[in-house]
């Protein structure tokens, strides 16, 4: 609807700017530059924004199938391919990221977390077949990984003090 696609453009832009703003370091001047900043490839908060949308549509997609991840248990399996690992990896940083942005005052450190996991989450997206898994244990391994993810990206973004809409 018209009011809906206009609350998901207020919230992009939102975090357009405070992404393009915080992921700079505070003690060095930048350019404006809105082009960059609204981009939705590269560094930017629309990317981030459109990363979470992606998981949030492959978890529904999943949910409508009448399936539950929980079904095999709370464990995601070991992984099966280099894309999958890079992924867990950016997400075992989680507490390293937050004690150096606290220690240093640094949100710009977040914001280059929140893209390193975008990145490994869409390589991870891209080289697997999420959705179309004929396995159930390893594709509700995928389904916990993403919810993970979400959940740290979701984390992540509301320290920068934006949200990601349900669809983009």
């Amino acid at each position: 609807s018209e009011e809906e696609a206009r609350n998901v453009a207020q919230i992009v832009g939102l975090s357009a700017l405070k992404y393009g703003d915080l992921s700079n370091q505070a003690s060095k001047d930048y350019v404006f530059d809105i082009d960059r900043f609204t981009s939705f490839e590269g560094k930017t908060g629309p990317y981030i924004l459109y990363t979470i949308v992606r998981i949030k549509s492959i978890l529904t997609r999943y949910a409508e199938a009448g399936k539950k991840a929980e079904e095999f248990g709370n464990n995601i399996l070991p992984a099966t391919k280099d894309s999958e690992k890079a992924l867990m990896m950016e997400l075992t940083k989680f507490n390293e990221v937050m004690e150096l942005v606290e220690k240093e005052l640094a949100p710009h450190k977040i914001c280059s977390y929140v893209y390193d996991i975008s990145n490994a989450f869409n390589r991870f997206y891209h080289e697997t077949k999420i959705i179309s898994e004929e396995n159930q244990e390893q594709q509700a391994s995928y389904i916990k990984l993403l919810e993970l993810t979400k959940k740290v990206l979701e984390t992540e973004i509301d320290l920068l003090g934006f949200s990601a809409p349900e669809r983009m």
